[in-house]
Formats: structure tokens, sequence, C-alpha cells
């Protein structure tokens, strides 16, 4: 029997199943990775969860949307609600949607054997195991180096995240660091590109921020709650030409035993 192809469905259309069968508010984030989960969507670019914020408040903004924001970054379908939630955002919320300050793409415990530091400048992550790869290379804020899962040093990238990794893999730290994990101010567009922050540095973003890295770095049990964290997390994608080394070093090995070269 022939496989049925996988249904191709818009954002809103995927937004409104995962609602229904919620039956609940969700976060944005979390919508996104239930319709990863699911396959709703075959084509869904390199960010996702921001497709589906942005679709959504798209969507509020039109008349007898179906949908309707409850808190930030969550959202249900009006025919859930038992109370009517009021369309205005309160003025104390306008501009403040983020849960983690400045904080905008993060990756944790990445391995310092998928990068080629001698090669391509590049630090490759995706947002989902079927979204399309993000180079964090120029990213920018701060970074840990674990020797395991022990921290040993805290850093700032205030020009690149690669360059300051790179000078740890032969500094006077270049022994002591298998993994590392960041936390990047710049965010990832539609495109999959790095953009420049703009959010406005208050006393209520410098809080946040503090307060994300924190909850991030120590993964307290009473407070970790990943659906109202805002900042996307992004998974390494181990580099591509490390694979391709390692073949052409076999086949160079191979031809020099049996004497077909130097």
């Amino acid at each position: 029997m022939a496989k049925q192809p996988v249904a191709d469905h818009t954002w809103d259309e995927a937004i409104l199943i995962v609602l229904q069968d919620a039956g609940e508010s969700l976060h944005y984030a979390e919508i996104a990775n239930r319709i990863l989960g699911r396959k709703l969507k075959t084509s869904i670019g390199a960010t996702p969860a921001a497709s589906v914020a942005a679709t959504l408040s798209l969507a509020i903004g039109t008349e007898n949307s179906v949908f309707q924001k409850v808190g930030r970054g969550m959202y249900a379908l009006r025919s859930d609600l038992v109370e009517p939630v009021p369309t205005e955002t309160p003025p104390e919320e306008i501009g403040q949607d983020s849960e983690t300050g400045a904080l905008r793409a993060f990756g944790m415990y990445w391995t310092r054997d998928s990068v080629i530091w001698n090669g391509k400048t590049r630090l490759l992550g995706r947002q989902a195991i079927n979204s399309a790869p993000v180079d964090f290379a120029e990213q920018f804020g701060i970074y840990l180096l674990h020797d395991r899962d022990r921290v040993v040093y805290v850093g700032r990238a205030a020009d690149t995240l690669f360059s300051r990794l790179k000078a740890h893999t032969s500094d006077r730290l270049g022994g002591r660091w298998d993994r590392f994990s960041w936390f990047g101010l710049r965010d990832v567009d539609s495109t999959g590109k790095l953009s420049d922050p703009i959010l406005p540095w208050t006393h209520a973003v410098v809080i946040e921020t503090l307060e994300a890295l924190l909850i991030e770095c120590l993964e307290p049990p009473q407070n970790r709650k990943r659906g109202d964290f805002s900042a996307v997390e992004f998974l390494q994608v181990r580099d591509p030409d490390i694979d391709k080394n390692s073949k052409k070093q076999v086949i160079a090995e191979l031809l020099k035993n049996a004497g077909m070269t130097d």
C-alpha cells in the first residue's frame, strides 16, 4: 500500500488543530512544538515558534478571529474561554511581551567536537529536528564552558561568539572544556539570519534578563517553566564537514594501505 503523504497545513490551520485538541491555552512555543511533533506542516523554515507567534498576532487583529491572547505569549480559542478576555493590552504590558528580557536565543551543552574551529566560521543549530539550520557564529551575549557537567568558565562575547570560543581552544583553558552553552541577544528572523537587538535596556529588561539567565543555568525545579520561557532554544547541528573530512581520511588510508598512493 502506498504511503499517504503528510498534509501540509497552513500555520493558521495547524494552530487551530493543536488548540482544539488541547482544549486550553498554550504558549506559542509549545504550539510550535506540537505542530512539529505531529508533522502538521512539511515546510517550517528556520523559526517555527516565531512563525506561530506572528500568525497568531496577525489573526487576533482581524474581526471574528477564533484565537484569543490570554497572557504573555499565551493563546487559546475563544470558544474555550469561560470568561471573555479584554481585547486591549494593558499599558504596563505594551512592548513587554518577553519573559526573558533581552535574551532572544540560546543553546545548552553544545559539544566542542561538533564544531570545526580551524575551518569555516560557523556554529550551526536548529530549533527543531526538521527545521532549517541557523549559523550562530556572529551571535553575541554570554557563554559558559563546561567540563562535563561542571562550569569552568563564564565569558562574554561582545564581538562574536565563534571568535571567543575559538580563542579558548588554544589558550590556558584549551584542555579544560568539552562543551559550551550560550545565551544570545540577537534574534533569528524568518529567513534564518541573525538580526540586531531592538529591545530598550530599561531596568525591567535588565532584571528579566538576569532572572532568565539564572533560571536557565541553575535549573531551579520550583520555577523552571519551559512553556513560559520566550527565548528560543536551539539544538546543535554537527558541522557537516566533519563527516566529510572523516570519509576523506578513511579513503586516503585505504588507498595508502593498498599501495595506490605514497
